[in-house]
C-alpha cells in the first residue's frame, strides 16, 4: 500500500496539470467558470435559474456493466450491454475533470462527437450522467489499443504498418474536411475493431480552426508525439497530426520513438537534429514516407500521404468500404492488460478521494453534459451552452 500511494503522489506531482500552486490555480479555474456562467445568467429572471435534474440517474441502469477494458485520465472504460447491442462506456469521474481543470474539453469532445460520424472513427451514441459521474457511450471495438499490440508485437513489418496509416489517414481527413485538428494522435488513441481495421478516438484535446480565430498558439498533447511547433508554442494546424502520424510509423518500424523524455529533453533534440530513418529491410519509398513526414518545418511536411509514392496504386476504395483483408488481426479475447488497468483504477480511487470535495459546489458546469443521438439528425441533438460560456 505504501508503494501505492507514492506511486500516486509521483503521478500526481508529475501530472502537467499539477503545480507548486495547484490548489490556487484549481480556485482561479472554478472562479472564471463560475463568473462566466453568472454573467450569462444575470439577466434572467430567478424563476428562470436551471435546476439541477440527476434523473439521468436511472439510465445507467439501462445499461449491464460487463467489464472494465481500460483506465484512462478521468475514470474507466466499461464493456456494456444495452439494448441487445455491445457499447463502450466511458465513466469520467467529475472530480478528476475538475482538478485537471478539464470541463472545457470535456465539453468540447462531446461536442464535437455529435456532430461526427465515421466508419474510422470511434462514434458516440449517448451521453448522460449522475451526481458522482459523466458517461459517454461509444462504438465498442474489440481489438484494443495499438499500444497495447506494440507492447506486444514490438515492431510491425511495413505491410501491416501501410495498413494502419492508411486507416489513420482515411480518419485524419475526415477529421480536417470537418476543420478539426485532432492533436493528440497516439498508439492509446488508436483501436482495432474484430477485422483489424484502426479507429481514431478521443477529441479532449481536438481543436477547429476558424476563419475568425485562424491562430492557435496554446500547446496540448503527449510529449513524444507533439509536433515541433506545439511544442515550441507556435502557431499549428493540421501538420501537427501528420507529424504525430510520422512518430507512429518510426514507432511501428523501430520499436520506439524518435524522440524521448520531457519536454524539454525533447525541444533540445530536435533542436540539434533532423531524425531521418533509412531501414534496409524497409523499402525506399517508406523510408521516405516517414522522413517527409517527421519533418520539423511544418510548411515542408507531408500533409497528403495518398499522394506519396509509397502508396502509388494503393486500394484506398476498398479499404474505405473495409473490403480489403487486414495483414494483422488482433487474436486475443481480452486485448488489453488487466494488470495494468487495477494499477491505474486504484490510483484514480485514491486521487478521487482526495478532492471529492471539489464536486459538490461544481455541479452546474456540468449541466449540458447530455445528449441522445439522432443518426438522422446528428447536429441537433445536444446544447453545450457551457461549452460557449468557457471559451
Amino acid at each position: 500500500m505504501a508503494d501505492l500511494k507514492l506511486k500516486i503522489n509521483a503521478r500526481r506531482f508529475s501530472s502537467p496539470y499539477r503545480s507548486i500552486n495547484n490548489d490556487l490555480n484549481i480556485q482561479l479555474f472554478l472562479h472564471n467558470a463560475h463568473r462566466s456562467t453568472n454573467r450569462k445568467n444575470s439577466n434572467k429572471p430567478s424563476s428562470h435559474s436551471k435546476q439541477h435534474d440527476y434523473s439521468q440517474d436511472k439510465i445507467k441502469n439501462q445499461y449491464q456493466l460487463q467489464c472494465i477494458i481500460g483506465v484512462g485520465g478521468f475514470g474507466r472504460v466499461w464493456k456494456v450491454i444495452h439494448k441487445q447491442q455491445v457499447f463502450a462506456m466511458k465513466e469520467i469521474n467529475k472530480a478528476l475533470v475538475l482538478l485537471k481543470q478539464s470541463v472545457p474539453s470535456i465539453m468540447t469532445e462531446l461536442k464535437f462527437l455529435t456532430e461526427l460520424k465515421h466508419p474510422f472513427i470511434v462514434n458516440a451514441y449517448s451521453a448522460f450522467q449522475d451526481t458522482q459521474n459523466l458517461y459517454l457511450v461509444l462504438d465498442y471495438l474489440s481489438g484494443g489499443d495499438l499500444r497495447f499490440h506494440l507492447g506486444k508485437q514490438r515492431k510491425f513489418s511495413e505491410e501491416q504498418t501501410k495498413f494502419f496509416v492508411a486507416c489513420i489517414t482515411i480518419a485524419l481527413e475526415y477529421l480536417h474536411s470537418q476543420k478539426i485538428i485532432h492533436r493528440d494522435i497516439k498508439p492509446e488513441n488508436l483501436i482495432f475493431d474484430n477485422h483489424g481495421y484502426l479507429r481514431i478516438t478521443d477529441l479532449g484535446v481536438a481543436i477547429k480552426k476558424h476563419a475568425q480565430f485562424p491562430q492557435n498558439f496554446e500547446t496540448s498533447g503527449t510529449p513524444g508525439y507533439m509536433s515541433p511547433e506545439v511544442l515550441f508554442r507556435q502557431d499549428h494546424g493540421i501538420p501537427a497530426d501528420y507529424f504525430a502520424l510520422g512518430v507512429i510509423c518510426y514507432e511501428c518500424m523501430t520499436g520506439r520513438r524518435p524522440y524521448h523524455g520531457t519536454r524539454k529533453d525533447i525541444r533540445e533534440q530536435m533542436l540539434l537534429k533532423q531524425v531521418q530513418v533509412n531501414m534496409s529491410d524497409w523499402s525506399p519509398e517508406a523510408n521516405d514516407f516517414i522522413n517527409q513526414l517527421l519533418l520539423i518545418k511544418p510548411q515542408q511536411r507531408l500533409t497528403q500521404p495518398r499522394t506519396h509514392p509509397w502508396f502509388k496504386n494503393y486500394p484506398f476504395d476498398l479499404l474505405a468500404s473495409k473490403k480489403l483483408q487486414a495483414p494483422y488481426l488482433p487474436v486475443r479475447k481480452d486485448n488489453f492488460d488487466k494488470a495494468q488497468i487495477l494499477i491505474e483504477d486504484e490510483e484514480n480511487h485514491q486521487i478521487i478521494k482526495l478532492n471529492q470535495h471539489l464536486i459538490k459546489d461544481n455541479q452546474h458546469l456540468f449541466d449540458d453534459y447530455r445528449c441522445q443521438i439522432n443518426e438522422k439528425s446528428r447536429r441537433s441533438s445536444i446544447t453545450n451552452k457551457m461549452f460557449f460560456q468557457l471559451f
